[in-house]
């Protein structure tokens, strides 16, 4: 696959990000969650996507109900410039609160847990906390240089069975995702979806059929000197 050719833009850093794929394994055919985002946005206005978004500072602060699984931590610190377990706790976290805020859909454990210093917890009011252990690192891409945004972007799976609280309301037709559809990751694919979100389901449905598992490798998608490559963290 050709990088974007549309590069008039300075280079920029790319800014971390984290998403999370849901996906409904309670059928022969698995199904997966993804978003419509709103017409109006300035980025990929009216693509399907999976929920998602940057890294915040209070990601790094936030309570959790479980760690990282440990081979999940060791794929998500590789290629990396300064490895950092909390670094890879953030950005894991970052894909569970983006979730919620923009589905209202939490993947956690009811627990008991003190106040968060140095700011709001969204998740505080529900009593349900964050299960990283729940999480499996799927796929990393960064965006070509030279586009008006970049992002260092990881993305998560979870079973949708690890969904433990609902807030309604939160998709509508004045939210950042106009509708939720859950589809087989075929079916999925046929949507109008950025090029790296169609090549994530396929990484996806091989990981599915590899069996699943944390100690998988994690296909890393970049651009260097102009083409599209794939290596394996």
């Amino acid at each position: 696959m050709k990088a974007n050719s549309d590069q008039r833009f300075p280079l920029l850093r790319p800014k971390d990000a984290a998403t999370l794929i849901l996906i409904d394994r309670a059928a022969k055919v698995p199904k997966v969650l993804l978003g419509r985002r709103h017409r109006s946005h300035k980025f990929m206005p009216g693509k399907f996507v999976f929920p998602g978004g940057r890294v915040e500072r209070p990601d790094r602060l936030l309570a959790i109900a479980s760690p990282l699984h440990p081979q999940v931590e060791e794929h998500l610190l590789r290629r990396v410039p300064r490895p950092d377990p909390a670094a890879a706790r953030a950005l894991a976290l970052a894909a569970i609160r983006e979730t919620f805020e923009e589905t209202g859909l939490l993947i956690g454990r009811r627990q008991e847990m003190p106040p968060v210093p140095g700011g709001p917890d969204p998740f505080a009011e529900t009593g349900i906390y964050p299960d990283l252990a729940a999480l499996q690192f799927i796929a990393r891409a960064v965006t070509p240089p030279r586009l008006s945004r970049r992002f260092d972007t990881r993305f998560f799976a979870a079973d949708a069975e690890t969904i433990a609280h609902q807030v309604d309301g939160i998709v509508s037709p004045d939210a950042e995702l106009v509708e939720l559809v859950w589809l087989p990751i075929t079916d999925a694919r046929t949507l109008d979806m950025p090029g790296i979100t169609r090549v994530v389901l396929e990484a996806l449905q091989s990981r599915i059929a590899a069996g699943y598992h944390p100690r998988l490798p994690v296909p890393f998608y970049r651009t260097l000197r102009g083409r599209f490559v794939r290596e394996m963290l």
